[in-house]
């Protein structure tokens, strides 16, 4: 089997697709039309991606298999390659504990302002009077917005940090909550009510789409936190930049809308210099744990499908 490589990938990835004997072509650079020429010339049998777009007219005879190299796959058209028989594979669950991580790291930066901390002694300025303010989190509410592997292990760590939780999950019952030591919130509006620190971990779908807008913001309480570190679509931008601006809510992001889908460049979203607003990089699963594991996910898949012409994880059966 032929396998392209159009994004960065870890090298425990393709030693391993080596040696299952795959054919390897490694090109992370490649996007939109050298990706299209590329599919075309090389004629793979799958396409290995992370954030690269693939569109319906990159899809060819020859290719079969797309593994997202990673949990979200709403980049890659998965109604095109379902008609053309092509099936799409992710990786879910093998990146969520470094998202989680990620997420406690920007509720507790914002919690005791780590960044401006920072930033105020590099610039040689000494201000434990106004730093010494920070409400803490233990016994706080964290209200958790989806519980799929990520949300899960954002609970588990609310736990350790003696929070209480309340989630928002269409799949969680009453006998799971009771389970998980949490709390069930009946809709947004109530979550947002009962929250002390909202974490978004919920997946980018039709339904969650635009779902956390200006009712949501409205309804949180006077302070409260708000962290997504899931898809930037899930939430109204200007909604979210009116909270901050006007009610004293303080916000932690690892997403944007229209954020660069280059490794490096600019940005001049209006979030970014806002001073109840710490952001960061889309970085989220971005550890070497979280990378190797997802390789080795990846791995895996192509090895079954080439095995047994079935794909592990497909979402477009």
């Amino acid at each position: 089997m032929k396998v392209l490589v159009a994004d960065k990938f870890e090298e425990v990835g393709l030693q391993g697709l080596k040696d299952a004997g795959f054919e390897v072509v490694y090109d992370p650079p490649l996007k939109e039309d050298a990706l299209r020429d590329a599919i075309a010339e090389q004629k793979p049998d799958a396409l290995i991606v992370r954030s690269t777009v693939v569109t319906a007219e990159m899809m060819n005879d020859s290719l079969r298999l797309i593994v997202r190299a990673g949990a979200g796959y709403n980049t890659i058209d998965v109604d095109a390659a379902r008609e053309k028989g092509i099936r799409v594979s992710n990786c879910p669950g093998k990146n969520a504990a470094a998202v989680a991580e990620l997420t406690f790291g920007l509720i507790l930066s914002l919690d005791r302002r780590i960044p401006d901390n920072v930033l105020a002694l590099r610039q040689g300025k000494w201000n434990k009077k106004e730093f010494s303010q920070a409400r803490g989190i233990k016994g706080r509410t964290l209200g958790v917005i989806g519980l799929g592997h990520i949300g899960r292990l954002v609970v588990n760590r609310a736990k350790a940090f003696e929070m209480e939780v309340v989630v928002l999950s269409n799949h969680m019952t009453e006998q799971e909550a009771r389970d998980l030591g949490v709390s069930k919130a009946s809709d947004p509006l109530d979550l947002a009510q009962r929250s002390d620190i909202v974490a978004v971990t919920t997946s980018l779908n039709d339904k969650t789409r635009g779902m956390i807008g200006k009712q949501f913001f409205d309804a949180m309480r006077e302070g409260a936190f708000f962290v997504n570190t899931s898809r930037a679509e899930i939430v109204d931008q200007d909604a979210l930049l009116e909270a901050v601006s006007t009610k004293g809510i303080r916000a932690g992001l690892d997403v944007f809308a229209d954020e660069p889908a280059a490794p490096e460049g600019e940005y001049a979203g209006p979030l970014k210099d806002h001073a109840n607003v710490y952001c960061t990089h889309h970085i989220g699963a971005s550890t070497d744990e979280a990378q190797n594991a997802v390789a080795l996910e990846t791995v895996r898949i192509c090895v079954e499908f080439a095995g047994t012409g079935e794909a592990p994880n497909c979402v477009n059966l």
